[in-house]
């Protein structure tokens, strides 16, 4: 089995709903904002490989919005989804699973495109895949919530046939990782716990979106239950630092990855590294 990061550009949010009630003069230590207090973020995805199996874990934002949508988050940086996949060796057409973690326009955006005016899947020859749970919560919107949950990010899915569905009570339909189900941030979103050489390594999403989000208090704005959050993390962090888990992050614009120790404070950050560490 190989690892291959796929970048996919980075974008900019509001660095106060990304630290919740945590104060700026402690947040922008760790994620220091713009004039317009904004700080960037990575799209950062992971593709497993692994005999025929082709495992792409989300897709980052993709570019099929208006000027007017693409202007709240300034993307940049030079990486696309599409040269991310070929520097690794592969293309669109190659990829045979699209697991999402959760369905925010930042996760599945890339999966669906506009060709001559009429949305398509991005990955042609893959399923793609969510759960019930989360797909329903993602379908039928709260108030809060609705505008991360874009109808042409979501139900191409399902009207292409290319829909599936992992059953949340039993194993993972995948021999290459178990999934972790966490409702804090949105319900039932997945993180994929992948088994490589030994280690295990754990594709954080938002449950936690940089190395700065892991003192229990610091909980995104966005979470649509905070104290589930904290809960989820502090249980999750917990487990990480006995087992030694890898943290591979989606949205650090500065580390790929970390572990984490328990100290006098709980548990707290014990180094950083790119994952070709591991690899």
């Amino acid at each position: 089995m190989k690892l291959h990061v796929i970048d996919t550009g980075f974008f900019k949010l509001d660095g106060g709903a990304m630290f919740g009630v945590v104060p700026k003069s402690i947040w922008q230590k760790t994620n220091p904002a713009d004039e317009n207090n904004l700080c960037t973020w990575a799209m950062r995805c992971l593709l497993i490989e692994d005999g025929n199996r082709l495992i792409l874990i989300d897709n980052g934002i993709g570019d099929k919005q208006d000027a007017k949508f693409f202007s709240h988050y300034y993307l940049h940086g030079d990486a696309s989804l599409t040269s991310s996949l070929k520097k690794a060796g592969f293309s669109e057409n190659d990829v045979t699973d699209m697991f999402l973690t959760h369905l925010h326009f930042d996760h599945c955006g890339g999966g669906v495109r506009y060709n001559g005016g009429k949305l398509e899947l991005v990955f042609k020859n893959a399923k793609y895949w969510s759960n019930v749970h989360h797909w329903k919560w993602a379908t039928q919107p709260n108030a809060r919530e609705k505008a991360s949950f874009i109808r042409e990010n979501i139900l191409p899915m399902e009207e292409s046939g290319h829909l599936n569905f992992i059953d949340i009570t039993t194993e993972s339909p995948f021999m290459q990782f178990d999934i972790a189900y966490m409702s804090g941030h949105t319900d039932k979103m997945m993180i994929p716990k992948i088994r490589y050489k030994g280690k295990t390594i754990c594709y954080m999403a938002d449950l936690l979106p940089s190395a700065g989000h892991i003192p229990l208090a610091y909980v995104m704005g966005y979470d649509t239950r905070p104290l589930i959050t904290m809960d989820e993390k502090e249980k999750f962090l917990n487990e990480a630092a006995d087992h030694q888990y890898i943290l591979f992050f989606e949205h650090d614009a500065q580390n790929e990855c970390c572990t984490v120790k328990r100290t006098e404070k709980g548990v707290r950050l014990d180094r950083t590294f790119p994952l070709s560490e591991v690899l």
